[in-house]
């Protein structure tokens, strides 16, 4: 799975670093980063619920 982030969109509420912090986090201001883009295995699963929660829908999952 790729995750793609439209950081533009983002709020920063950080539920995505909250469900799935191998793969996000926040920088300074706040706004969500992409650690690693790539998802596979039990980690779809964490990246599907940080790509569900997000409140801006900012994430953007494609499958491979």
């Amino acid at each position: 799975m790729r995750i793609h982030l439209d950081r533009d969109k983002c709020v920063g509420s950080g539920l995505c670093v909250l469900a799935a912090p191998e793969w996000f986090d926040q920088d300074e201001g706040g706004i969500a980063i992409v650690l690693d883009d790539r998802a596979s295995g039990e980690g779809e699963d964490a990246v599907e619920q940080a790509a569900y929660t997000c409140p801006a829908l900012a994430i953007d999952l494609e499958s491979e």
